[in-house]
C-alpha cells in the first residue's frame, strides 16, 4: 500500500491511499468507471473539435483516446464479472457542457469542465502554448506556478471590508434620511452589520465546502485509476506536457521520473490533470470566520459616531466623512492589485460610495413624515 499526502499552507491535510483492490469490485462500481471514462472521451472530442488552437486539439482528441482505451479495459472487466455491457449515452448534463463549450469555447468553461472531472486544463494555464513550458523537475515544482499572487488573503479582506462599510453606511443613510430617531437607526446598522457579515459567512462556508467536496471527490477517482492503469496515467500527463512545447518522448522520460516516487504522484497528478490544487483550499470555518469580521470591521465604520453618543444631526456628517476616508483608503489598496493609479482609484470608489449614499438617503427621504427629515 502506497501513502500520499496533500498539504497546504492553511493546515489543510489529507492522508490519501492508493491501493491495488484486495477486494473485487462491484459490477456497479465497475460500471461506473467504465462511464466516467466513456463520457469523458465523448467531452474529449467535443472540446477538440471547439478548440481553435491545432496544438490543444491534438491533446484533446489523445485523452479521447486515453479514456476509450481506459473504458476498454473497464469493459473487460464487466465482462468478465459476466455483466452486459450497455450502449453509451452521455447524460443530459455532458449534452448541455458539450453545447457550451462549442457556444463560449473550451477555455471559457474550464470551471464547468473540472466538475466533469476532464484533465488537461491546466495546459491552458501558464505560459503560452506556443513557448516550450520549463519542465518540472518534482511535484512541488508543479505547484508553485499555480499558486498566483500572494496577496490573497489580502484582496479578500479588502473587497470584504468594502461590502461592509458600503452596504452599511448606504443603509444608515438611508435611514437617516427617513427619521431622526437615534436608536432606531443605530438598531438598524447593527441589524445591517449582523445580516450582512453572517450572510457572507454563510456563502463563503458554503463555497469553500464545496470546492473540498469537488476536489476530494476528483482525487478520489484519480487515485483508483492510478492504482489500476498508473501507465496509462504515467501516458495522461506526459501528453498535456507535450501540449505544451515538449517533445512527447522527453514529456514521458520526466514524467515517469517524477511519479516514481508514491509520495507526490497523486499530487502531480490533481494539479496537472484536473487542474486543482489543493494549496487553494482550507478550512470552510476559517474561510467564514475570515469574511465575518472583514465584513463586520467595514461595517462597523459608520455606526461608530452613534454608538459613542452622537445623535443624527451630528453623527451623520462624521459617518460620512469617515466613510469617505475609508472608502478613498479602500480604493487606493485596490490599485496593489489593478497597478492603477492609487489617487484615481480612491477617488474612484469615494464616488461610488457618494453617489449610492446619495440616491439611498434621497429615496429614505421620501419616506419621512413630515416635518421630519434630517434636512429642513
Amino acid at each position: 500500500m502506497m501513502r500520499t499526502g496533500l498539504r497546504n499552507d492553511n493546515g489543510f491535510h489529507r492522508s490519501l491511499f492508493l491501493h491495488r483492490y484486495s477486494h473485487h469490485p462491484t459490477p456497479m462500481s465497475l460500471f461506473n468507471s467504465w462511464f466516467q471514462e466513456k463520457q469523458s472521451a465523448w467531452l474529449y472530442r467535443a472540446i477538440a473539435a471547439a478548440e481553435t488552437d491545432r496544438r490543444m486539439r491534438r491533446l484533446f482528441r489523445k485523452l479521447a483516446e486515453q479514456a476509450e482505451a481506459q473504458a476498454a479495459l473497464w469493459e473487460n472487466r464487466l465482462k468478465t464479472e459476466g455483466s452486459a455491457v450497455p450502449s453509451f449515452n452521455p447524460t443530459p448534463r455532458a449534452r448541455l457542457v458539450g453545447r457550451l463549450v462549442r457556444m463560449f469555447g473550451p477555455k471559457a468553461m474550464r470551471p464547468v469542465l473540472a466538475s466533469m472531472k476532464i484533465r488537461g486544463l491546466s495546459a491552458y494555464s501558464g505560459r503560452g502554448l506556443g513557448t516550450c513550458h520549463p519542465m518540472p523537475t518534482k511535484a512541488e515544482d508543479v505547484g508553485r506556478r499555480h499558486r498566483g499572487v500572494a496577496g490573497g488573503n489580502l484582496r479578500a479582506a479588502v473587497f470584504g471590508i468594502n461590502d461592509g462599510l458600503l452596504s452599511n453606511t448606504s443603509l444608515i443613510l438611508g435611514m437617516a434620511g427617513a427619521s431622526t430617531g437615534t436608536e432606531v437607526l443605530v438598531m438598524a446598522g447593527i441589524a445591517g452589520l449582523l445580516a450582512g457579515a453572517l450572510s457572507m459567512a454563510a456563502g463563503e462556508y458554503v463555497s469553500m465546502r464545496s470546492q473540498r467536496e469537488l476536489l476530494e471527490y476528483q482525487i478520489d477517482l484519480e487515485r483508483a485509476e492510478f492504482a489500476m492503469f498508473p501507465e496509462q496515467e504515467v501516458e495522461e500527463l506526459a501528453v498535456i506536457y507535450a501540449a505544451r512545447g515538449m517533445s512527447l518522448q522527453q514529456a514521458r522520460r520526466a514524467t515517469r521520473r517524477m511519479m516514481s516516487d508514491p509520495e507526490h504522484a497523486l499530487d502531480l497528478l490533481a494539479r496537472e490533470e484536473l487542474g486543482v490544487n489543493p494549496d487553494d483550499l482550507g478550512s470552510p470555518w476559517s474561510a467564514a470566520l475570515f469574511s465575518f469580521l472583514a465584513f463586520s470591521g467595514g461595517a462597523s465604520v459608520p455606526l461608530m459616531p452613534f454608538l459613542l453618543g452622537l445623535d443624527v444631526h451630528r453623527g451623520v456628517p462624521v459617518a460620512g466623512a469617515l466613510a469617505g476616508i475609508s472608502l478613498f483608503t479602500i480604493g487606493a489598496l485596490l490599485s496593489l492589485f489593478t497597478g492603477r493609479s492609487a489617487l484615481l482609484g480612491g477617488l474612484r470608489m469615494t464616488l461610488i460610495g457618494g453617489l449610492a449614499g446619495m440616491v439611498t438617503y434621497a429615496i429614505g427621504s421620501l419616506f419621512a413624515p413630515e416635518g421630519s427629515g434630517l434636512i429642513q
